[in-house]
């Protein structure tokens, strides 16, 4: 099918380009099952002024009713998911569950002082997922971080007023201290548990 289009005319290259930015985003979305009959149709009746099945407003309702419905049965099957590996993780020995339900063990102690809530912390984090993957790192950038714990997500705010100076513990957020159901752009899912090795350097 590829070979029949001219991207020589300036509308075909057009209409091909987004076509492939429209499809991107489909895929982004994992609307994998998209019926491309009912889409060319609903798209042709739009673009030709013409009565359509649903209205633009009907669309839109559907749309969001239904990208929220897929939303939340991500984010609980992360939930569960999350739940299931957290479980198992608080039955070993070296972990340590607090009130809240924050998970960590202790790699390296400190022994100086310990931020509070209001401190500006300076720090090297290793950021991964469930699956190994990492999202984010300072170690892997090569350039410790500061910000305060005040502007953190919530198990990062608990978790680093439990270590003093220059420790190094490895936290495990469950998701509702992390980014709970909205998740974070397109590298934390909705519901996630996420893994942080974290040493403190400095606060003030």
């Amino acid at each position: 099918m590829g070979g029949e289009v001219n991207l020589d005319d300036p509308n075909t290259k057009m209409s091909y380009a987004y076509g492939i930015s429209i499809g991107e985003s489909f895929r982004m979305q994992e609307l994998g099952g998209m019926d491309l009959g009912a889409f060319m149709q609903a798209m042709s009746s739009a673009l030709e002024q013409k009565p359509g099945l649903m209205t633009n407003v009907e669309a839109q309702k559907f749309i969001n009713d239904y990208m929220m419905e897929i939303s939340q049965k991500k984010a609980q099957a992360k939930k569960d998911e999350g739940a299931k590996f957290l479980k198992k993780n608080s039955e070993r020995e070296e972990v340590k569950t607090t009130e809240s339900g924050l998970q960590y063990e202790v790699l390296k102690q400190g022994e100086g002082a310990k931020p509070t809530a209001e401190s500006k912390v300076t720090v090297h984090y290793h950021g991964t997922k469930l699956d190994g993957s990492v999202f984010d790192s300072s170690v892997q950038r090569g350039k410790p971080a500061s910000f305060g714990l005040n502007q953190v997500i919530k198990g990062w705010t608990e978790g680093l007023q439990l270590m003093p100076l220059g420790s190094k513990y490895k936290f495990y957020i469950p998701s509702n201290l992390a980014y709970g159901d909205r998740g974070a752009g397109q590298s934390i899912a909705p519901g996630e548990v996420l893994i942080f090795e974290v040493e403190l350097i400095s606060f003030e």
